[in-house]
């Protein structure tokens, strides 16, 4: 959805009505959503804000007039060709779109133009929704999801806080979730504060569907943020106590799906918040040495999901597959085929990135500082280091990866950095020494690509992306089906542990996730689906969802 704002003497909407000239205030914007949805917002806010004043006249289709406050505002609404698919897989046919001109003929009273705010807000928000043929595109995606999320009897007991990137796979995910037994109402959401493609659609569905949703920004839990983000945290974590606080008054149980963001900071210790939760799932070794970290000692049960034998052996070669074509994607006018790759990290992502980059006809060197992922990388045919100094003495590569999860490109690094090169990075802290800052650091945005560093020596380095995983910048991550396997496991593991709580003991467990996604053979179930051979049998017919509340 696109949304303009501005002062007006006239502004008109090819084949619509005209603002009113002299008119102090007017907002255009566009999204997926019907001239019906368009009219049903708008009455709704004006029924919420208590407005006196009768319902919208409709002055012809797509054209309503009413009043705020003694001031006439007018909305004029049209319909508009799409460009191009709101989701991964296209919608067929596709989704209405309808673009809106809401202007006021006069200046608006405090009131008048706090309503004003509401309708344009409310219609934002409308207009990023997903339609109901989306979502149903979204679910039938994720068939290992739609097999799994069976009813459990346990779930209806607790409530389900989950943060992760917002992506389209995080929606079929909670779906699944919600036809297992979670109730809606009983779910909090929280963005991981990625610029994913879709963030602010996943955002405004999850409110439509009676979801609580917000952020709590990875840069705050890395103690990166600065003090406008680390006062927004504070305001977003006392929500999440009081989510959970009401969950307990309820009688239900609170699990959180994270990758550690929660429990770094106490939330599954005694004594260090007033309100914990009563179970987690871990999705990112990241997120494990978080919780190594986290004040307080561990009192709950953690399921680690991280260093799964499901995500090891399938998570990671979608992730890995994913980074390479967002990095082809974000750098369409560069030459890859024959050229040098620095890559920082060997370890189970930066393997996986080594062998796709080196499969498009790179060069790979490999900087690691453990000795056992350099003698499988010299093994595997890469030319190893164990210092960035060492490999770009040796070598001026165009374009250096980083993999880390620490930081790998220090002060002294700097000076060897051949002129021009790229800087991209699959782990948020490996590259931040430039993404935070540094005196004498000279810095330009290259919109929807990254920032140009001008380092004091005056060669030039641009970091790709937002300095987070580059694979989440601007872009969907993994497609749906990729990490259909994946969610499958988390849906099957958060069963067990709401069934098994209580007999879970305090601490970080893997063998029982490894064993219950066995038992529940998703191996077999993902095999059938995607690779056995003759024609491909689909795992389960999913469960209708209503989409309107």
């Amino acid at each position: 959805m696109t949304l303009v704002e501005g002062e007006s003497r006239g502004v008109a909407v090819e084949g619509g009505a005209a603002a009113w000239p002299g008119a102090n205030r007017y907002e255009i914007l566009d999204g997926r959503m019907t001239p019906h949805d368009v009219g049903e917002t708008v009455r709704s806010v004006l029924r919420g804000e208590g407005v006196p004043c009768p319902e919208p006249a409709e002055r012809g289709p797509g054209d309503m007039l009413m009043e705020l406050d003694g001031t006439s505002v007018r909305l004029c609404s049209r319909p508009i060709a799409d460009t191009a698919p709101g989701t991964l897989d296209p919608v067929v046919p596709a989704a209405a779109r309808t673009q809106v001109l809401l202007s006021a003929a006069g200046p608006l009273s405090a009131r008048a133009g706090a309503v004003f705010d509401r309708v344009v807000e409310a219609l934002t928000l409308r207009g990023h929704c997903y339609t109901d043929a989306e979502v149903d595109t979204i679910v039938g995606g994720m068939p290992l999801v739609a097999r799994y999320a069976t009813e459990e009897p346990a779930f209806r007991d607790w409530a389900l806080i989950f943060r992760d990137h917002y992506v389209e796979n995080s929606v079929g995910f909670l779906l699944g979730m919600e036809r297992a037994g979670i109730d809606p109402q009983w779910i909090f959401a929280l963005s991981k504060g990625d610029r994913t493609l879709h963030r602010d659609r996943v955002h405004a569905w999850f409110l439509h569907r009676g979801y609580r949703s917000d952020t709590l920004d990875n840069s705050v839990i890395n103690g990166s943020a600065d003090t406008t983000a680390r006062a927004y945290a504070l305001a977003a974590n006392e929500r999440v106590d009081e989510f959970v606080r009401e969950a307990h008054a309820a009688g239900r149980k609170v699990l959180v799906i994270d990758d550690g963001g929660l429990l770094a900071q106490g939330y599954g210790a005694e004594g260090v918040l007033k309100d914990g939760v009563d179970g987690a799932l871990e999705l990112t070794v990241s997120g494990l040495k978080r919780i190594a970290g986290a004040p307080g000692e561990l009192t709950i049960p953690v399921l680690n999901m991280a260093r799964s034998r499901l995500k090891s052996m399938l998570g990671y070669n979608e992730i890995a597959d994913s980074c390479v074509r967002r990095l082809r994607a974000i750098l369409p006018g560069e030459k890859f085929i024959g050229r040098h790759v620095l890559l920082l990290g060997y370890g189970t992502l930066g393997g996986r990135v080594a062998h796709a980059l080196r499969a498009l006809g790179c060069r790979v060197s490999v900087v690691d500082t453990e000795i056992l992922a350099l003698i499988t990388a010299a093994e595997h045919g890469y030319e190893t280091y164990t210092s960035v100094g060492e490999a770009l003495s040796a070598h001026a590569p165009f374009l250096i990866v980083g993999n880390t999860g620490e930081l790998a490109l220090t002060h002294d690094d700097l000076p060897l950095l051949p002129d021009g090169v790229y800087l991209a990075g699959f782990a948020t802290k490996d590259f931040s020494l430039l993404s935070e800052g540094f005196e004498g650091l000279r810095s330009t945005v290259v919109p929807q690509v990254g920032v140009r560093h001008t380092l004091p020596t005056g060669t030039t380095a641009t970091l790709l992306g937002d300095g987070r995983s580059l694979n989440l910048f601007e872009y969907e991550g993994i497609a749906n089906r990729g990490y259909d396997a994946y969610r499958a496991g988390t849906l099957i593991a958060a069963k067990l542990l709401c069934r098994e709580a209580g007999d879970l003991a305090p601490g970080i467990h893997l063998e029982p996730v490894d064993r219950e996604i066995d038992e529940a053979g998703l191996f077999a179930a993902y095999y059938d689906e995607y690779l056995a051979s003759g024609a491909r049998r689909p795992a389960a017919q999913a469960t209708p969802v209503p989409v309107a509340r």
